[in-house]
């Protein structure tokens, strides 16, 4: 018997974050167990934070982020290259 594939969207609720719950959900086999998790509530922050979730919205497939969401969000070393905390 084959186990089903857990999927977390870990979402703000905002409309890029519906467009990807909205994609999953057509894309989802009978044999997914997908689960929308609202980032603001802090256990989920913190075990979107654990799973390496820089960015909303992400995906995680069987308790590992998507490749496609990961390496993203805001970096300081790119902000500080592009003048956050230098005078003008």
């Amino acid at each position: 018997m084959a186990t089903n594939r857990k999927i977390e969207v870990f979402s703000a609720g905002c409309p890029a974050c519906e467009e990807t719950v909205q994609l999953i959900n057509r894309i989802a086999c009978p044999s997914c167990d997908v689960t929308v998790l609202d980032m603001n509530v802090p256990a989920v922050a913190s075990r979107a934070k654990s799973l390496g979730v820089r960015s909303v919205p992400a995906v995680a497939i069987d308790g590992k982020l998507a490749d496609c969401c990961a390496g993203h969000g805001p970096e300081e070393a790119a902000l500080r290259a592009a003048g956050v905390g230098q005078a003008t």
